[in-house]
């Protein structure tokens, strides 16, 4: 790893499970079997184990190597986790001996009495303020308190066991995960984009993409390149523009404004030739202006265009945002055919001129046409529009479609760039049957077009076929074991328990974990939480109300014994910062047997963890459903809700969270299934789950990566999920 950062190694260890190792140099003696044992050891008890070839690899190599190797795979692992802080509890013995709540809050009063210390609100009259008992909300114990109150923890058949593979060298792992990073048909979210921005300062001199289809990685890209020397890869002048925020280190999506600073002259001839460049070009690009005219104005005083006039092309791009010249918006164009009842005319304009836009606009464009003769113009224009789309784009109009059968009148969710939610009546009315079926037949004729002619055969781990397909950036959070928006993965095991953990950066902050129980009909909520410690299902560790250090919250339940069809975990901010604020926040979940005691976090039994960084004030992560059958399955929500700047309860939002969840839950996901399905009719062979091994190159699609495939095979885990989407 000699020339590589330790930081860019970790996250590939992070991304993609796999451990860099430096090819042994001729001549050198091995003598690294101990560490590598060892190593190998110290994974297991976080869950995690060396594959054969890796335990192979790294017993060849000289003991300081593997010693550098461990470390850095180990700790990039712990984070991955979340076992690199301590997770301590208010209540010592949890899950055992958790008082009654009523309990609870008498002994805080008569501790109080005793000790002479009143806890009356003289803000609130004569009242008492349980929450400022003197003990109350603060840990009554460190950590080491709590390892002793618990016995060993003992290993389970049923613990999770990943597999940390072997690499190749840490340039070509950093080589390749920047090209599959920055080539990825899909958004990658926030943490993603921060990866990337790493991956591509480092890699900015070397191999690049054929080709970045998303606009939020091209801009990422770019700016390592400017910093580089490099030109920019630009076909808009919202491409320039987002350029711009990401040297800023702003909002790339433009979400969110960004605070534009004094730019050096060599990066603002770049960004000027570039914009010059692209409207010299297509002079019809200026329209795009009008979508940010603010943030053109903002960037213009920073550019000072008027000191290059060997850029005119330039200078019209301020000129627009600024009002002095004008130009006619396509938007514009198409809301006039609208207004004049003739959809059809607008769908053909579309379609010679932004086909994206017209199939994103296929509804409303649908909804518009009364007449046959514009319906099938319409439907026509939006085939004719399907070879230039993306890949991303096809899916996401194939999933739309199969949630616009019903009739309106129904609950829709409503979810932003940040992930904050919301719920709506749905007044659409239904899309025409025969032009909704013409067009997803269409879409998946055309979907299946792209897909490999020829794959290795398919062996494919059933349990990912209803994960759902990664279309938009903000469908999922980094972590580990995490799905995207809609998934759904069972759950087995009696014992189960989710935690949040926060850190707050400057000021005392107070996250809540809660867990809401609805039945069938989202009704009749019971719940645990700080107010409500105890049940006959389980179980709340105690509360802590602010995080100087860190902290933890657990809740502990039994399955079987769960009232109701839901679960519902929350975290809800009463006090302090948000979820983007803090220094560092993440949820998680985990499964026990009843004999394996331990502390309340062991990292084996982690099947996820998730960071929290949305928008709102209480975070819903998933949803566990009892179905039919009896059995448990979680299924993936990434929602946030907005929630009041403080004193975020479950039992003030429990209406809002069961109207969400009913309607969240009515939306059908496009998943993996799909593709299948598409690949195998294509002409692709599925091998058998439980048949004997491949005797060749596989296309391996699961959960986790095998420790035995054929050489040669293609993996996809939901460490890469977005490279089975088309471009």
């Amino acid at each position: 790893m000699r020339g590589m950062s330790r930081d860019l190694v970790a996250l590939v260890v992070r991304r993609t499970h796999r451990l860099p190792v430096q090819v042994q140099e001729l001549g050198s003696e091995g003598q690294g079997a101990v560490l590598a044992r060892q190593f190998d050891a110290a994974l297991m008890s976080v869950g995690f184990k060396l594959s054969g070839e890796l335990l192979a690899r790294l017993s060849a190599l000289p003991e300081p190597r593997v010693a550098e190797a461990a470390g850095t795979g180990l700790a990039a692992v712990r984070e991955l986790l979340g076992d690199h802080v301590r997770h301590n509890t208010y209540f010592v013995d949890f899950p055992h001996n958790v008082p009654d709540t009523a309990e609870f809050w008498f002994d805080l009063l008569v501790e109080a009495l005793r000790a002479g210390r009143s806890a009356a609100d003289p803000a609130n009259g004569p009242g008492t303020d349980l929450l400022a008992l003197p003990g109350y909300g603060t840990y009554r114990h460190d950590y080491e308190d709590l390892l002793s109150a618990h016995e060993e923890f003992l290993a389970g058949a049923g613990d999770r066991l990943t597999v940390l593979h072997l690499g190749d060298s840490p340039e070509r792992e950093v080589a390749a995960l920047y090209l599959a990073l920055a080539g990825s048909t899909t958004p990658l979210g926030e943490e993603g984009l921060r990866d990337l921005a790493t991956l591509a300062r480092h890699c900015a001199d070397g191999p690049q993409p054929a080709a970045i289809p998303v606009r939020e990685n091209r801009a990422t890209v770019n700016a390592a390149r400017l910093h580089a020397g490099a030109g920019l890869l630009a076909d808009t002048v919202t491409d320039v523009l987002r350029t711009a925020c990401a040297l800023f280190d702003g909002d790339v999506t433009l979400a969110a404004p960004t605070r534009f600073g004094p730019l050096p002259r060599p990066a603002r001839r770049v960004l000027l030739a570039a914009l010059d460049e692209v409207v010299a070009a297509a002079p019809g690009k200026l329209a795009d202006v009008l979508r940010h005219r603010e943030r053109f104005k903002r960037l213009g005083e920073r550019l000072h265009p008027h000191e290059y006039p060997k850029w005119p092309h330039a200078a019209q791009v301020f000129a627009v945002a600024r009002g002095e010249q004008r130009v006619r918006g396509l938007d514009g164009r198409v809301d006039e055919l609208l207004a004049a009842g003739e959809p059809g005319a607008a769908a053909e304009l579309l379609a010679a001129a932004a086909p994206g836009k017209l199939l994103r606009a296929f509804d409303r464009l649908l909804r518009a046409a009364t007449a046959e003769a514009d319906r099938a113009a319409v439907l026509a224009a939006a085939e004719r529009a399907l070879p230039a789309a993306s890949g991303r784009l096809l899916l996401s109009l194939r999933e739309h479609l199969e949630n616009r059968e019903r009739s309106g009148g129904e609950r829709r969710v409503f979810v932003n760039r940040d992930a904050r939610s919301h719920v709506a009546d749905d007044l659409r009315p239904p899309l025409p049957a025969a032009e909704r079926a013409r067009l997803a037949a269409a879409l998946d004729a055309e979907t299946a077009r792209r897909l490999p002619a020829d794959p290795p055969p398919l062996l494919v781990d059933p349990e990912i076929l209803d994960v759902a397909l990664p279309l938009s950036g903000n469908a999922s959070a980094a972590g580990i074991g995490v799905l995207p928006r809609g998934s759904v993965q069972p759950v087995r095991g009696e014992l189960l328990r989710f935690f949040v953990y926060w850190k707050q950066q400057e000021r005392a902050t107070d996250f809540d974990l809660s867990a809401l129980m609805l039945d069938a009909s989202y009704d009749n909520p019971t719940w645990l939480s700080y107010t409500q410690l105890s049940s006959v299902a389980g179980a709340h560790s105690g509360d802590i109300v602010e995080a100087p250090d860190g902290a933890s919250e657990f809740i502990d339940l039994r399955l079987s014994k769960v009232p109701g069809r839901y679960i519902v975990p929350e975290v809800n901010v009463y006090a302090g910062e948000g979820f983007q604020q803090v220094a560092e926040s993440f949820f998680g979940w985990m499964l026990r047997e009843e004999a394996q005691r331990g502390l309340p976090f062991e990292p084996r039994t982690v099947r996820a963890k998730s960071e929290l960084r949305g928008a709102g004030r209480v975070a819903l992560p998933l949803v566990f459903e009892r179905c039919e059958d009896g059995e448990w399955y979680a299924r993936w929500l990434h929602l946030h809700l907005r929630g009041f700047p403080h004193a975020n309860q479950v039992e003030t939002n429990r209406a809002t969270v069961a109207d969400l969840l009913r309607a969240a839950l009515r939306r059908q996901h496009l998943t993996v299934r799909h593709l299948v399905d598409l690949m195998v009719a294509n002409g692709a062979r599925l091998l058998p789950w439980d048949g004997p091994a491949p005797d060749g190159p596989v296309t391996y699609l699961g959960l986790a990566r095998p420790d035995d495939l054929p050489e040669g095979s293609r993996v996809i885990t939901p460490e890469n999920l977005r490279e089975l989407v088309p471009a």
